[in-house]
């Protein structure tokens, strides 16, 4: 038995679910979202709450319990509240500054790096050396976030680079004497 599928998703006020033949869609404050259904499961919603059953006892329907409740509950979350991930930009001269179509990194090459901001997702500097992405995507922001760490890696001797917000970076020791 699934201890994540029998649980059922809360529906938030403010969220309309709805389901149109293997198609779930989710309405909320932020945005729209949909979600395509295995055929292995049964979705249903009762009483503000989306139930997630399978239809038979084979291996695979058991997998796809869990997993499309966990789907339905990022959906519901992502047009609800959203979804944001923290990075630190750690080194001296390095620092970040977003503006409406472009994030602009300086990471201590011999340019710019112009980072163009997706559709669908927020990007924020509160400080310098701070990057905020936030988005109804869940996929999709940890992607960004992602792309923009492959820039410029934590490096392993000193540390610099861009790390995510709670990451610890292994330090390894330097050359002796």
């Amino acid at each position: 038995m699934s201890r994540i599928g029998k649980n059922p998703v809360e529906v938030p006020n403010g969220v309309d679910i709805s389901i149109a033949g293997r198609v779930l869609t989710a309405k909320g404050k932020l945005g729209e979202r949909q979600a395509h259904l295995s055929d292995e499961v049964e979705v249903s919603i009762d009483d503000g709450k989306v139930w997630v059953k399978p239809r038979s006892k084979s291996k695979s329907s058991r997998t796809m319990w869990g997993t499309t409740r966990s789907l339905i509950d990022g959906l519901v979350t992502g047009v609800n509240e959203g979804f944001t991930v923290t990075l630190k930009i750690i080194g001296v001269g390095y620092r970040a500054q977003a503006d409406a179509k472009n994030l602009n990194l300086q990471l201590g090459f011999s340019h710019d790096v112009a980072y163009p901001i997706p559709e669908g997702i927020k990007i924020t500097c509160p400080l310098p050396t701070e990057i905020q992405v936030h988005g109804a995507d869940k996929q999709q922001v940890g992607q960004v976030a992602s792309e923009i760490r492959s820039y410029r890696r934590p490096e392993p001797y000193k540390g610099k680079g861009i790390r995510y917000d709670g990451e610890y970076v292994l330090q390894k020791e330097g050359k002796k004497k």
